[in-house]
């Protein structure tokens, strides 16, 4: 029966950058991807990293694609009332985000990891079963394509395929899942369009929150507050557009530069987060041990996080049996995974309060951006928090 050092289930962000730091400490370890090679390569998602997660990803030997293409973003911008309120958050804190579509990432981290560092990866498997994960033998049965059962031997299992994966349907009763439903949904949509300008914008409106992400030169990302569980084809393009100029509307810029949508989906906003994110033999990272709405863009990063820290504590167990870092690993993990979640609460309650309905909220809301706009204290504090911890990992 053949038989890995670890075993990981799902090639994200998480999964694939766990496996190439194994790899490059010739760990050997089995990626197992219920998607094919192509889906996975494709998948819309955002893609702003925080600075930290690049000089982690760049120490690793799997940021040299990223560094080369990459956009660097320097500030972000406010628009309420007509008005636009930018916030310079390099000059205020010395750090800057890398704007690189998550595709992008996950097609750099596959090829280093099959192609280049010789890592086993099977795509397109089904039935995926976890066995032993409370013994020091667990194991992982699979089929493939063809139909051909495989059980192959572990001395862990890496959890990280997100919040629907199997890994989660294993978790003991006892695994405590704090969840927060925001109340709230988004219209994520990808234009043919220019950016309309060099920058994020965050539209806060009586009728809704707008974002406007720059992706490419040619392309970008828009985000429309909507009703939870909406339809997206209640949204034609006549009418996303005539929103999205409304709610972003300032009296000192042209309108927005329109092309066609070529995605559109609604997000319903909720986070939750599993404690701990280890049990037995299973180590969760990335969406299948916490979820993080899109509101502030920490999902990925938090993703990587838990990818470095659990490559550094497997390789310290497997190469010297030191175990502080497994045993550390998901109290390490949690402290960050707060913070961002508190964060994005914030956030919502800024992006939200002025379309909740509730004047009070929306009193709220104006007297907490008046401080971000009035104060350089509150603005770095913000700036802070917005781009991420600065340690290292």
């Amino acid at each position: 029966m053949p038989r890995f050092p670890v075993v990981v289930i799902g090639a994200g962000p998480a999964g694939l950058a766990l496996g190439n730091v194994l790899r490059a400490a010739s760990i050997d370890c089995l990626v197992l991807e219920t998607e094919s090679r192509a889906f996975i390569e494709g998948r819309p998602r955002a893609g702003v990293i925080e600075e930290w997660a690049v000089r982690g990803l760049e120490e690793r030997g799997l940021a040299e694609s990223l560094l080369a293409r990459a956009e660097r973003h320097t500030a972000c911008e406010f628009r309420l009332g007509g008005r636009r309120h930018r916030l310079p958050y390099q000059e205020l804190t010395g750090r800057h985000h890398y704007v690189y579509p998550q595709p992008l990432l996950v097609t750099d981290l596959v090829r280093e990891y099959a192609d280049v560092r010789g890592g086993a990866i099977r795509f397109e498997v089904r039935d995926v079963r976890l066995h032993g994960l409370d013994t020091a033998g667990p194991a992982v049965s699979y089929t493939v394509e063809d139909g051909e059962r495989h059980l192959v031997r572990a001395d862990f299992v890496a959890g990280c395929d997100g919040a629907r994966g199997v890994t989660r349907t294993v978790l003991p009763d006892w695994a405590r899942i704090s969840r927060h439903d925001y109340g709230v949904g988004w219209l994520a949509l990808l234009a043919e369009a220019p950016p309309s300008a060099d920058c994020v914008l965050f539209g806060v409106h009586p009728r809704g929150f707008a974002g406007h992400m720059p992706r490419s030169p040619d392309v970008t990302r828009y985000y429309l507050q909507c009703p939870p569980g909406d339809d997206p084809e209640n949204w034609p393009q006549d009418r996303v557009w005539a929103e999205l100029q409304e709610r972003l509307a300032v009296d000192d810029r042209p309108p927005l530069t329109e092309g066609r949508l070529i995605e559109k989906r609604v997000l319903d906003l909720h986070n939750h987060v599993v404690e701990p994110m280890s049990f037995g033999r299973l180590f969760l990272a990335g969406d299948a041990a916490h979820l993080t709405a899109p509101i502030a863009a920490k999902g990925m990063n938090l993703a990587l996080h838990d990818a470095f820290l659990l490559a550094d504590a497997l390789i310290a167990y497997l190469a010297d049996g030191d175990t502080a870092g497994l045993d550390g690993y998901s109290d390490a993990c949690l402290r960050r995974v707060w913070d961002y979640q508190e964060f994005s609460q914030w956030l919502s309650d800024v992006y939200h309060g002025a379309s909740s309905g509730d004047p009070y909220r929306a009193g709220t809301t104006r007297a907490r951006l008046r401080r971000l706009f009035d104060s350089p204290r509150a603005a770095g504090a913000f700036a802070e928090q917005y781009l991420g911890e600065s340690s290292p990992v």
